[in-house]
């Protein structure tokens, strides 16, 4: 069985009458019992009245992952520490012919190195605070998340009439709100010994987590527009944002407040990106009206098929296999310095996109548009200044530099 909800605090009692459990899957979809098993402790969350479960749903910490969760209470637990997290997509001005893989993936290589605008102007322009977390804006994180170069494969009607160019290029960023949302889902949890039960939205604690929450949302949004710009900035390109939909997040309704964990958070004829891994294809696809019966929810991306631990054994058992697993079919090039996160991000650890587009098509939640490949994934790169720095130091050298090895 997965985690339990709770995590430390009492277990839900299982007398609790279960909300309704949607499924948006087929039976082609690899789904866990384990995550099946968190949904049902879900479905018994106090004031939890309908889940939708999405192709993507893997188990979670506190809870299954890639899920719409309406409740009459705001559980915290559920949409974790990554609060606003999220998927921009942006168009360059660079065309696919012009673009020389190896040459651009060495100017993305410092990617976050590249200067950004006043900080303290571009969080008073989005209406935050001038001093919330400036010195995190900008930067990837690291788990699942990344910048990734893309180019389209394949391009359906809908693409091509919304303005889609199989000879253009485009940055598809997933991050999220940093040290900030960590920053508060750490004092939410120490505030409160029974976060299991949720908050009451009328409540003053419920009142300043949704403020909490607000600010989060937006603070991840503006992350993810830095990123794109230090990236457009390394390519010199110009970029243009397509869609900025996140994923972890509470929004209002009628009917209470729908949770996304893990789900992209869609209305009616929006565009959505649905990731791959950095070696299979991602998809953009339209939301349509039916995904009202999903709680405006859809998959967000492939969802993990092994956890973290699980990967390391499977693939990159020495540096040979590590490197292979930096370069996919398309020629495309992965920058990640880290030898655990190569492993662990690998292609294999996660589902297939193409079913999981599939099934929520065969639901007419979705209309897709077009598919992408990955041509450079940004994840995670050495400060060289560090490592030369490093290199000069006496213990470095006499230890020959086994402790620096990239891969």
């Amino acid at each position: 069985m997965g985690n339990s909800i709770g995590s430390g605090s009492s277990p839900v009692t299982s007398s609790a009458r279960p909300a309704v459990i949607n499924h948006f899957f087929s039976g082609s979809a690899w789904i866990e019992g384990a995550a099946l098993d968190q949904l049902d402790e879900m479905s018994r969350l106090p004031g939890v009245l309908e889940i939708a479960a999405f192709p993507d749903l893997h188990p979670g910490k506190y809870g299954a992952t890639g899920v719409a969760l309406l409740s009459s209470q705001l559980h915290p637990l559920l949409i974790g520490n990554d609060i606003g997290c999220g998927m921009s997509l942006f168009g360059l001005d660079l065309p696919l012919r012009k673009l020389k893989v190896d040459k651009a993936a060495e100017r993305l290589r410092r990617l976050e190195a590249q200067a950004i605008a006043d900080v303290s102007d571009l969080l008073a322009q989005a209406d935050l605070p001038t001093d919330l977390a400036p010195n995190a804006l900008g930067t990837i994180g690291g788990g699942n998340h990344f910048c990734e170069l893309q180019a389209v494969e394949d391009l359906a009607d809908g693409g091509s009439a919304a303005g889609f160019d199989d000879q253009g290029l485009y940055l598809l960023v997933h991050s999220g709100s940093r040290v900030l949302g960590a920053a508060v889902f750490s004092e939410t949890v120490a505030g409160h010994s029974r976060l299991v039960d949720g908050l009451d939205p009328g409540s003053e604690a419920g009142a300043a987590w949704l403020a909490n929450h607000d600010r989060c949302v937006a603070w991840a949004s503006l992350n993810r527009q830095l990123i794109a710009a230090r990236a457009a900035a390394a390519l010199r390109a110009d970029l243009r944002l397509i869609t900025d939909v996140p994923h972890n997040l509470v929004r209002p309704s009628n009917r209470g407040f729908v949770h996304y964990k893990g789900a992209a958070a869609v209305g009616a004829g929006e565009l959505a990106p649905i990731a791959g891994s950095r070696a299979s294809l991602s998809h953009l696809v339209l939301a349509t009206s039916g995904a009202v019966r999903s709680l405006g929810g859809i998959s967000h991306g492939a969802g993990r098929k092994y956890d973290r631990a699980t990967m390391h054994g499977r693939v990159g058992r020495n540096r040979s296999e590590r490197e292979q697993l930096l370069r996919n079919s398309w020629g495309g090039i992965a920058i990640c310095d880290d030898r655990s996160l190569v492993v662990e991000e690998a292609a294999s650890a996660y589902k297939d996109a193409e079913q999981v587009v599939t099934d929520l098509e065969n639901e007419s939640l979705v209309v897709r548009h077009a598919s992408l490949r990955p041509l450079i994934t940004f994840k995670k790169a050495v400060d060289e200044a560090e490592v030369e720095q490093r290199r000069r130091k006496p213990e470095y050298r006499r230890e020959g530099g086994r402790g620096h090895e990239r891969y």
